[in-house]
């Protein structure tokens, strides 16, 4: 692998890790739902409105929906920058960057440059090599743990 593959993986790792902070900013969004939800729920806000009570429950759970599928995306996307800066879990960085192509703009111009870079060669064959290096590093402690 070439020293400019490098300096790809690492800038697309730190690109990783803005637009992460930038998704599980995002997922704060629906807060001011699920504070109205759990009002209705409570009985503050619409008591004159007799199916309040369903559109407390309807407001929350799709709030906490969106929070907990927003902000595991966001851990994914940090996890996946993490990955790409060590050269490991080629499958789980390309499926990440997959994911983040449905996250236009930033997300879509940031999966589309780590596919790019991910398919290429050397780097395919960096990450493959990490992780056999890592297996052999193991195998011995693993086999002396046995005996």
């Amino acid at each position: 692998m070439t020293q400019e593959d490098r300096d790809h993986l690492q800038l697309l790792s730190i690109f990783h890790y803005v637009v992460a902070g930038l998704v599980l900013l995002m997922a704060l969004f629906p807060v001011i739902h699920l504070v109205m939800g759990i009002g209705m729920l409570a009985g503050g806000i619409g008591t004159q409105e007799p199916i309040a009570g369903l559109m407390g429950i309807f407001f929350v759970v799709i709030a906490a929906i969106f929070m907990v599928a927003t902000a595991a995306l966001g851990t994914c996307m940090v996890l996946a920058g993490r990955n790409l800066l060590q050269q490991r879990r080629w499958t789980f960085c390309l499926v990440v960057a997959a994911i983040s192509c449905l996250m236009m703009p930033f997300g879509t111009v940031l999966g589309v440059f780590t596919i790019l870079v991910l398919m290429r060669p050397a780097v395919k064959e960096a990450f493959q090599g990490s992780t056999t290096a890592e297996a052999a590093a193991v195998a011995p402690a693993a086999y002396e743990a046995r005996t």
